[in-house]
């Protein structure tokens, strides 16, 4: 290969797309725009000329192709963002040839563009893949290149163009710690029905154990709920609800905690709250589901629970716990540079096919590709040897 064909040392021009729900970086608790954010970041210090294609209104120390002028939350826009995607799509679609690769983060919304772009276009999924309609999507752009977040994302799904599995990063050294366990459990997310708030309610009050609650309330169906479920548990006093955090008092408050729950029986992607949990040394009670088991070490980390009635043995196990056994464990397992250097492989192996002139399938290559990006068998066995499924 001759050196202006070598794709392996040289800094690529790489393009993020992201949602024009909210801003780069996020203002309060968010899940897939801390992972673009803290991406670029990496990208960039390495020596990569990276563009964020995003809302207008984000700070990035990087060059900004805004696609909104202003993010949806932000301007207080609660309807539905599909015109707004579709804005996003258009603007890459117009700037394609300025990269050599294009990460999108929209989930499904750009899979056509990834099928007639010129520019290689790779997707993160990060959401649940088993919804009414995604598995024929799925069928349908089976030959563009995906990355998961986790293996429970993916089972559903082996014969699509699988480029890796890469397990979520963050800067999870500078977290607060905490060696003794506190005398609460913490929420942290959303008040959403799939996060288990009733679950959660219900174990505070049959434990005693006071519940602290810091999540975010947005659309009609999460106002509800609250109303529904959370605000009476006000009233009882089994439960202080704190709002939405943002990343420092939100870490604070789990680093004082006896353990994190995480009590919802739907397939969880992935599950940032539990690496950010394990980081403050808190370890985590969560249902076995979704990608929970291949995150949380059973009696290690936390707990992987099935009912009520083993979460309330957990809670009373988790003050014996080592936090800082969790924090150094976790630290190692989910930091940044492991999962930048995932996507990297997995970038540069991309633009090499385009190079050589393959932009089809390469089912060989897409085997060996997967093994390279996916995290060692240590960090797995939790997966394959616990049930998965609520």
């Amino acid at each position: 290969m001759t050196e202006e064909n070598d794709t392996t040392q040289q800094p690529l021009r790489i393009a993020i797309i992201t949602g024009p729900m909210v801003r780069i970086p996020p203002p309060g608790y968010a899940g897939t725009e801390r992972i673009v954010t803290v991406l670029m970041d990496e990208l960039a210090g390495r020596g990569h000329d990276v563009t964020l294609i995003g809302p207008g209104d984000s700070e990035v120390r990087c060059r900004l192709i805004p696609t909104i002028e202003r993010a949806l939350w932000t301007s207080g826009m609660r309807g539905d963002p599909t015109p707004y995607i579709q804005v996003t799509v258009e603007t890459a679609w117009k700037h394609q040839d300025e990269f050599d690769l294009i990460h999108s983060h929209i989930d499904t919304q750009g899979f056509s563009f990834a099928r007639h772009a010129t520019t290689p276009v790779l997707h993160t999924l990060h959401g649940r893949l088993d919804l009414p309609g995604l598995p024929e999507l799925l069928d349908e752009f089976s030959e563009i290149p995906l990355v998961a977040i986790s293996e429970s994302q993916r089972r559903w799904h082996p014969t699509n163009n699988w480029v890796g599995t890469v397990h979520h990063g963050l800067p999870l050294g500078d977290a607060p710690f905490s060696s003794e366990p506190g005398e609460y459990l913490a929420f942290v997310g959303r008040i959403a029905p799939e996060k288990g708030v009733d679950v959660a309610i219900e174990l505070a009050r049959r434990t005693g154990v006071p519940l602290r609650m810091a999540a975010k309330v947005h659309d009609v169906e999460e106002h509800e709920l609250f109303e529904r479920i959370v605000a009476p548990a006000l009233k009882d006093g089994h439960v202080s609800f704190e709002g939405e955090l943002a990343t420092e008092p939100r870490d604070r408050l789990m680093a004082g905690a006896l353990a994190t729950v995480m009590l919802g029986a739907w397939p969880e992607p992935f599950g940032l709250v539990a690496i950010e949990s394990m980081a403050t040394g808190t370890p985590v009670i969560a249902r076995r589901a979704g990608a929970l088991p291949e995150i949380i070490r059973h009696g290690v980390d936390g707990f992987l629970i099935d009912d009520l009635g083993e979460a309330d043995l957990a809670v009373r196990e988790a003050e014996k716990l080592d936090r800082a056994a969790i924090r150094r464990g976790v630290v190692d397992r989910f930091g940044v540079d492991r999962m930048v250097d995932e996507y990297e492989e997995v970038y540069r192996s991309l633009v090499a096919r385009k190079a050589t002139g393959d932009r089809g399938a390469a089912a060989e290559w897409t085997a060996q590709a997967v093994d390279v990006a996916t995290p060692g068998s240590s960090e797995r066995s939790l997966a394959t040897e616990a049930p998965v499924g609520g």
